[in-house]
């Protein structure tokens, strides 16, 4: 199967092509192209930033497989369901697997650029909001990143299967074209669980669809799939969702420094919007 991943040349060699649109597009005043090229720069190069120190981050195989280890010991010792049962119970069914491996190879980007792309074409004000918690969010888990740690599919000892492997599918290992892909060993803490979930509350929050819970089905097949393909703990996803829980916390209290709600929508009308509203009353 071809990799269906972008490397990190290939999404940050994208996102200096859309920063140089955007500039050209602002040299010729063409304002709202400008900033549509700019924000989808800076999600691959976001992106770009995540897949480079999945690379960089290759320190130690030994040490990254022994701290893979211990979370899976410790998530058996406090009672969490095994991650290979879940994986065993799936692997009697090649179609299952095969699109499992799709959804994790393909999804957590397309779902993320495409509900950005929503909200800032349908919901402007409320861009920023969304904007902000994905780079807050990313750049956390960046950090964390930095410390290997190897997922569930590389200790076939406890049980796992590289299940990508076996099907020809996997997003990892050699090189596409020439170009090196993103390691392996950047599995802590999970960011395609981070975004899935920042993708659903945002849907839900800004979305005034009565069909905006549809989107909570995304983090549910996402956090399912990273378990049945072990490319992720538990743990991972957890750590994943406590660091999205500190980005929304400190847009909370930048906010309300700013007398503000998160959301910034939700807060204060447009002057123009005020004044029509007033002289509607009067």
């Amino acid at each position: 199967m071809q990799n269906l991943t972008l490397t990190w040349q290939s999404a940050g060699g994208a996102a200096v092509g859309l920063y140089g649109g955007a500039y050209v597009a602002a040299r010729v005043r063409k304002p709202g192209v400008s900033a549509l090229l700019r924000e989808a720069g800076t999600l691959l190069a976001l992106f770009a930033l995540w897949q480079l120190v999945g690379h960089l981050s290759v320190m130690s195989a030994d040490h990254a497989l022994d701290r893979a280890g211990w979370i899976h010991r410790t998530e058996l010792a406090i009672g969490l369901p095994d991650e290979a049962s879940w994986q065993a119970a799936v692997t009697p069914y090649p179609v299952l697997v095969r699109l499992a491996n799709y959804y994790y190879a393909v999804m957590h980007f397309a779902v993320m650029l495409a509900v950005l792309l929503w909200v800032y074409v349908r919901h402007r004000e409320r861009y920023a909001w969304v904007r902000n918690t994905v780079v807050i969010t990313t750049a956390v888990c960046l950090l964390v990143q930095f410390v290997p740690v190897a997922p569930p599919r590389m200790l076939p000892q406890s049980g796992f299967v590289d299940v990508a492997a076996e099907y020809g599918q996997s997003v990892y290992g050699g090189a596409v074209g020439g170009v090196v892909v993103a390691d392996q060993l950047s599995a802590m803490p999970s960011v395609h669980v981070a975004w899935c979930v920042l993708a659903a509350v945002a849907v839900v929050r800004v979305s005034p669809s009565p069909f905006r819970w549809v989107m909570v089905l995304h983090p549910v097949l996402t956090v399912a799939v990273v378990v049945v393909t072990a490319n992720h703990f538990w743990a991972d996803g957890i750590v994943a969702v406590v660091i999205l829980l500190f980005a929304y916390a400190v847009l909370a209290l930048v906010a309300r420094r700013r007398g503000r709600t998160p959301v910034e929508t939700e807060v204060r009308p447009r002057s123009g919007a005020r004044e029509r509203s007033r002289q509607q009353v009067t």
